[in-house]
């Protein structure tokens, strides 16, 4: 990606930003030189119930790191997203809800929001929440997700999100682990034209769960679902029921706010914790920069509730704000590849937010149906969840954004609660593939393996030197594997995992990932958990996973299956591997290809060599690095001459 194309600050932009070039430079380095200073200037977005003294205390220590912002002041998140809102906008939107459907449409105010979260915060102290407990959502794109995650925040209750699309059993992992008491869930969702059996997933997930006391079923389709007397309830028979006014609870700066699942490279999916105070002064104020919010704008993030991005800049972002919001239940592709245009026509967006992904598999389809509506509300697009191809960046901006809209390429993670590296759209001019300069307060660090601080042009592991408010704090049950991961690879610097390079200008461009996690359509996989659903096959013995390139997701899910002896390969057995993933982890985990391999390749000591799998995968049969510690060459060989045969003649899975 050599002397990328610059394209310039549109005028009109320039003319209506937030932040400009001189106030970003002159703001950033004052994020840096004093960031005492800076953050508690951006704390005053928020309202505090006791005011803090102390903005940070933190250090990268590899060996016990500390991260705590505003510690000794409280507050309250809901009171934050949406009492302080109401006095101007009780009887404005807050959300135009759009369903699976077309014809499926809500328009939830300010008001309707705030008496749905009183009555359903007052529902959860009924069933026994108390502050500290966890409450588990297992719920689609739908109002009432919002209306439970601010109900659980207005008691001091932590929420756990889980993804819609995930199985029982995945569910049921993140309810043992959190240690749930409540689970939050919905007869069932609707996507792409089918059903998902939301209702019959939580039985199974809770069955076994001791934690668990209660489940609370919101009637989206109004379908009939088992329901267990005692335990289940209907949201709607509660909330009727319910004291319209609840107390918000004084919550801790440092006291945690949500738990998020996020796939690592050990089989068990990971549980960062984050916390009340610097999480919502840092998304509050880097939404409404990144976006060049206004006052009107309508804004659309198209992410699942049950991932990051949805928490940080689709719920907690817009709702600091006062913003208006769009919810999409739904796929981009039903019922026909020009729904996203629809409703971007419909509503008026102003700021568009999505994934690479999703913009691949939509240039796919062409510009016809983009063409038939009129996006000319459009100012602002966004890109998230993995690097933006510059050929899927050009489309974006020329087909969707009409040439005159930049895109805000934003790199973080789920670890770092904000984002880290974008374009600040009034003030960084745009290189397509480049997630460009950091964002106020961050320090970018690139190294070498040694961890030799690399200087000027330069590729190495993307890293970042002092902390952000907005950081995780923990692993839950697992602090020793958080300081693990992110803190003493690289002693002195949080290691984000990813590769990265800077240019000439300083701008940066992520790679990808240099551990065992695929990146697929911006969902996190651990590989170790792929291997282990796959494993549990009867036909299997062993199992590797490498993430490859993929032309829609990013990455694909690639796997080497060695089958036990007696075993004949087959196609039916390919097809009865990926349907055991789906239903163990997920559709979003389903292999994209199975190659069979009599042998994997180790190294003496047992260890498979994943470097030679994910270029073999990749079809790139050069250049495998040292080989000399292979146990059987022939291995390499015989991987080899199958991938070269089945990319003739692959079989979609």
């Amino acid at each position: 990606m050599s002397n990328p194309e610059v394209f310039p600050i549109p005028e009109h932009v320039a003319d209506n930003a937030n932040i400009d070039l001189a106030s970003y430079e002159a703001l950033y380095r004052l994020s840096i030189d004093d960031p005492e200073g800076f953050w508690k200037e951006e704390a005053k977005s928020i309202d505090w119930i006791q005011p803090f003294k102390i903005v940070k205390e933190t250090n990268f220590n590899p060996v016990n790191p500390t991260i705590r912002w505003f510690a000794d002041g409280t507050l309250n998140a809901s009171v934050n997203c949406i009492d302080r809102h109401l006095t101007a906008k009780a009887n404005k939107p807050a959300i135009y809800w759009q369903g699976d459907a077309p014809q499926e449409s809500r328009t939830v105010t300010w008001g309707e929001l705030a008496d749905q979260i009183n009555r359903f915060a007052n529902v959860l102290k009924d069933l026994g929440v108390q502050k500290g407990d966890v409450v588990t959502i297992y719920l689609p794109v739908i109002p009432e997700v919002i209306v439970a995650m601010m109900a659980c925040v207005r008691i001091g209750a932590i929420h756990s999100v889980v993804f819609s699309g995930f199985s029982a059993e995945a569910l049921a992992n993140r309810i043992n682990d959190a240690g749930a008491k409540i689970l939050i869930t919905a007869d069932e969702g609707r996507r792409g034209g089918r059903v998902v059996p939301l209702k019959r997933n939580a039985d199974a997930a809770v069955e076994h769960q001791p934690t668990i006391t209660d489940v609370v079923v919101i009637r989206r389709t109004g379908a009939s679902v088992p329901f267990t007397m005692g335990r289940d309830h209907w949201f709607d028979e509660l909330i009727t029921q319910a004291n319209p006014w609840c107390e918000p609870a004084v919550i801790g700066a440092e006291d945690p706010l949500f738990i998020l699942y996020t796939s690592g490279s050990t089989g068990k999916p990971k549980g960062l914790v984050h916390t009340t105070g610097g999480y919502l002064v840092h998304t509050g104020t880097s939404w409404r920069n990144i976006f060049n919010w206004h006052e009107g704008d309508v804004f659309w993030c198209t992410a699942d509730v049950g991932w990051v991005t949805a928490h940080t800049y689709k719920i907690y972002g817009p709702l600091l704000n006062g913003a208006t919001s769009v919810l999409f239940e739904g796929i981009p592709t039903w019922p026909d590849t020009s729904r996203w245009w629809s409703i971007i026509e419909q509503y008026k967006v102003n700021i568009f937010y999505t994934a690479p992904t999703a913009i691949r598999s939509l240039m796919r389809e062409g510009e016809a149906p983009v063409r038939q509506h009129d996006l000319s509300s459009l100012r602002i697009l966004g890109s998230v969840g993995e690097p933006i191809n510059p050929e899927a960046w050009h489309w974006y901006h020329r087909v969707v954004g009409g040439g005159r809209c930049p895109i805000v390429d934003t790199y973080w993670q789920t670890e770092t609660g904000a984002v880290l590296l974008v374009p600040l759209p009034g003030a960084i001019p745009n290189k397509p593939g480049y997630a460009a300069k950091p964002y106020f307060g961050i320090r970018p660090v690139l190294t070498n393996s040694q961890g030799t601080v690399l200087e000027g042009q330069a590729e190495g592991n993307m890293c970042f030197a002092d902390s952000w408010p907005a950081q995780a704090r923990t692993i839950l049950h697992d602090h020793e594997r958080f300081v693990r991961t992110y803190f003493s690879q690289f002693p002195g610097y949080f290691f984000t995992g990813d590769g990265a390079s800077r240019d000439h200008e300083g701008y940066y461009r992520i790679s990808g990932r240099v551990d065992d996690v695929i990146n697929v359509s911006g969902h996190r996989l651990g590989t170790v958990e792929l291997e282990s659903a796959i494993s549990s096959h009867p036909a299997v013995a062993e199992a590797a996973v490498v993430g490859y390139p993929h032309e829609i997701k990013g990455q694909g899910v690639f796997a080497f299956v060695t089958l036990k002896a007696t075993v004949e390969e087959n196609e039916a057995l390919r097809h009865e591997i990926v349907n055991l993933v789906r239903s163990r982890i997920g559709p979003i985990a389903s292999p994209d290809q199975i190659q069979w391999a009599p042998a994997l390749p180790k190294n003496r000591a047992g260890k498979i060599l994943r470097r030679i799998l994910t270029r073999v995968a990749a079809n790139e049969f050069e250049n495998f690095g040292d080989t000399s510690t292979v146990a059987d060459p022939a291995v390499i060989d015989e991987i080899v001459r199958r991938r070269r045969q089945s990319s003739h003649h692959t079989v979609a899975l």
